[in-house]
């Protein structure tokens, strides 16, 4: 199996149950529910040179931003899974273990802490969030969950 087809099934299973958490959350605590419109308007103004924002939500909408941002959420995903693969070898795929696959979901959340986040105008770390050590948490248990996605979902590759 090629390293593109073990990234896009780690990657979208990954992301999937990162969006998985993210609805049970939701669902039983009332937290906001996965939403990628924001995201995606972000991701289509990075497209067209604008990287850094006031308040996301203040920009100019884009055409298509939720599907944008859907879409752009889960290619992220798969580029982690083959940075994973990339960074542990492919042998990683053919026996997953949990620590590399944790030790990229976790790390993961600094493109969300120093790039996406700030970016979108919530600041380093979620520093302009209500709760900033909540939305850090929240973030970082995300990632995790990310993570032990990566490492389930390289379990579930078909044998070569």
């Amino acid at each position: 199996m090629t390293l593109t087809i073990q990234s896009l099934i780690i990657g979208v299973g990954a992301t999937a149950l990162f969006d998985l958490w993210g609805l049970a959350l939701h669902l039983a605590f009332g937290l906001p529910a996965p939403a990628w419109k924001l995201g995606g308007r972000w991701f289509a103004h990075v497209a067209r040179g604008k990287l850094w924002h006031d308040d996301i939500a203040q920009s100019r909408e884009i055409a298509g931003e939720t599907a944008i941002g859907w879409a752009g959420h889960y290619l992220v995903g798969v580029v982690y899974a083959a940075a994973l693969l990339i960074i542990w070898g492919p042998g990683w795929a053919e026996t997953p273990t949990l620590t590399p696959a944790l030790i990229v979901g976790i790390v993961t959340i600094s493109a969300g802490w120093f790039l996406m986040g700030p970016g979108m105008g919530g600041g380093i770390a979620a520093s302009r969030a209500d709760n900033p050590w909540q939305a850090r948490g929240l973030g970082l248990a995300a990632h995790a969950v990310f993570g032990l996605g990566l490492y389930l979902s390289a379990l579930a590759l078909p044998e070569a």
